[in-house]
């Protein structure tokens, strides 16, 4: 367990410090800003959604490296995804941290993600995990109703 536990956060560390998808994003047609007042977590994310489509994504902001490294993560994953496969990795990876969906197989397609499975067992750093994809979310499913 302690060897799953140490892999997990060097992929946290190692997203964390990856700086390929923070940074403004031009052109953009979605922007959303996210921000976590217990622990200074601020973030705004923006995509580029053609037809449907996740083209690109990007992110700016600050937080600590739960945060930041969640919302790399999330990035990696829903680029190039429809915008309704989006939604439903964001509901899986709620649902993980939730602890209502545990079973490693379906979960194995958050990819990097899973690395914060763990979180759900820390309650204050489980806001800094899911900041990102509660704030994707609110964007998406406001765009959806325009």
């Amino acid at each position: 367990m302690e060897d799953m536990n140490q892999l997990y956060s060097d992929i946290i560390l190692e997203h964390n410090q990856d700086q390929a998808n923070k940074h403004e994003l031009e052109p953009h047609n979605l922007q959303e800003h996210g921000h976590n007042p217990s622990c200074g977590d601020d973030i705004t994310l923006q995509a580029d959604i053609q037809d449907g489509i996740i083209k690109d994504a990007a992110y700016t902001g600050h937080g600590c490296a739960i945060s930041q490294a969640s919302t790399d993560i999330m990035i990696d994953l829903i680029k190039g995804k429809s915008v309704k496969e989006a939604l439903r990795l964001v509901d899986l990876f709620l649902a993980m941290i939730k602890r209502e969906e545990t079973d490693d197989n379906k979960l194995e397609e958050l990819d990097d993600a899973i690395a914060l499975k763990n979180i759900s067992n820390m309650p204050a750093r489980v806001k800094c995990a899911v900041l990102a994809w509660h704030t994707l979310k609110d964007a998406l499913e406001e765009q959806e109703k325009k």
